[in-house]
């Protein structure tokens, strides 16, 4: 029975998902979700305007007043950015990057780039239509997020829990499992720490985040993240800086192996083109989760400024921005221009990221990767758990919720410590598969409900254009005639 149920399981992560073998597959729908992805990306960015060209600049100097709005012991619209960025920043931006690279060539990293532009406009749409239908909690902390947009905006209950029982099995447990293990088997590289050691100081940090709730989730990203983002960076750009007559070399050859020029830079597997492009999209969609279901629930916890639904919708754009264009830019950059690369030896995602660090900085690079991947992984444990627990209290209500929230943090603090011992393929596996069902429920949604946002987002650019100051822009529920009688009034009402 287990042996079937893991074949079984196998199999619908690779129609979702599809695998790096994905060419040979005779299945014109194999690997469905990265497809479905990308062409809800593409609408969303032909519906809005091209959104992340026109307002790339405005994005960005949101972030002027993100921090203010906040009242109450709230959370601000920058707090609740951190949050999606720490889900968001973790393996994918130094493992995954890295094994996108061995597996699909340099042009990988390009096909990511464009992941990332696309999927910005789809982060608008999810995180706008999560800010428009959150609902106020006891604790000054919105809730919101796709279930809630779901039940509230399309009627159906059952297609809303169902994406909250994924959402748990995936973010709320196996992934913090993943998490706990690239960080014990990084320290464990850098430092000889036996992995037990560091799952039980894993537990020892986490716990006090997570019995703290939502609020020090966003208090903790809110500072952890940025230190570590622009540690980071830092580097990257240090590296780039002294090794600046290589890096044109580098961008052309990241360029070239994307249309298939460079052959031999193609990856172990030889596709050319179409492997670099099915890697870079699928390692992209995994790190910055535009249009997954994740980051909306984050999104939904702001009380931004300005107030209107459409300000959370261009900070989660820019969380893909940073997640994609910087962080995993940097990443590839240290790679790359390491050349530590060899597609006839077998190597592992965060160890060649150790490695190619090595090769500017000496013995140093990888515990600074190792201490990089603790913190970022640290952040994204709590902000999937934060996922989670928004999620369980929508399944069983605010009243009913305390006792499920109390068991699920010990579930939580259960898994961080088994992840970091052991190796389970087949719990991250099915947890593979409920992060895929997930995502085609949220797109399913986010489509259906994709003239609401683009309305929020005309209103919006409308009172910009009058030349409002951000206190004057305000939400006005009644202005739309669908969201009238689908809004709690009191997530919007000074």
């Amino acid at each position: 029975m287990v042996e079937w149920f893991n074949e079984l399981v196998s199999t619908g992560v690779g129609l979702i998902w599809g695998n790096d073998n994905w060419l040979i597959m005779n299945n014109p729908w194999y690997g469905l979700l990265v497809f479905v992805l990308i062409g809800a990306g593409i609408y969303f960015t032909i519906a809005s305007r091209f959104i992340q060209i026109r307002h790339f600049t405005h994005m960005w100097g949101l972030l002027r007043t993100s921090g203010q709005g906040r009242k109450d012991g709230g959370i601000s619209s920058f707090e609740a950015l951190m949050t999606s960025l720490a889900a968001r920043v973790g393996t994918g931006n130094l493992a995954g990057v890295a094994i996108a690279i061995y597996i699909g060539g340099p042009g990988a990293v390009f096909w990511m780039w464009i992941t990332a532009l696309v999927g910005m406009s789809t982060s608008f749409v999810e995180s706008t239509l999560a800010q428009a239908y959150k609902v106020p909690h006891n604790d000054n902390v919105y809730r919101g997020g796709p279930a809630y947009y779901i039940q509230r905006g399309l009627g159906q209950r059952w297609m809303a829990i169902f994406f909250s029982v994924c959402l748990l099995i995936a973010f709320g447990l196996a992934f913090n499992g993943v998490q706990s293990n690239t960080i014990a088997q990084a320290t464990h590289e850098a430092f000889g720490i036996p992995t037990w050691m560091t799952g039980a100081v894993l537990v020892a940090l986490v716990a006090p985040v997570v019995f703290g709730g939502l609020r020090s989730v966003a208090r903790v990203a809110g500072k952890v993240v940025p230190i570590m983002a622009i540690m980071y960076i830092v580097l990257a750009l240090f590296i780039i800086v002294t090794n600046i007559t290589q890096f044109p070399a580098a961008i052309a050859l990241i360029v070239k192996s994307a249309f298939g020029y460079e052959q031999a830079a193609g990856g172990v597997l030889g596709y050319g083109i179409a492997q670099a492009m099915i890697n870079g999209i699928k390692r992209g969609l995994f790190s910055n989760e535009a249009g997954m279901g994740s980051a909306p629930n984050a999104a939904a916890t702001a009380k931004s400024h300005p107030d209107h639904p459409a300000v959370q919708g261009f900070m989660q754009m820019l969380g893909v921005s940073i997640d994609t264009l910087i962080i995993c830019t940097a990443t590839a950059s240290i790679i790359i221009l390491s050349g530590v690369v060899n597609p006839d030896v077998e190597q592992e995602g965060i160890q060649l990221t150790q490695l190619a660090l090595s090769q500017y900085v000496g013995d140093w690079g990888a515990i600074f990767v190792a201490i990089a991947i603790f913190f970022f992984s640290f952040t994204s444990i709590i902000a999937n758990y934060s996922y989670g627990e928004s999620n369980l209290e929508f399944i069983s209500g605010e009243k009913s919720a305390k006792v499920a929230i109390m068991v699920f943090r010990f579930m939580v603090l259960a898994m961080v410590f088994i992840g970091a011992i052991a190796s389970l393929p087949a719990i991250w596996n099915f947890a593979d598969l409920s992060m895929g069902l997930m995502a085609l429920t949220n797109l399913i949604a986010i489509v259906l409900l994709s003239p609401v946002a683009l309305r929020i987002l005309r209103d919006y650019e409308r009172q910009v254009k009058e030349g409002k100051t951000p206190e004057q822009i305000k939400f006005d529920p009644d202005k739309f005639i669908k969201l009238k009688n689908e809004v709690n009034r009191d997530a919007w009402s000074d």
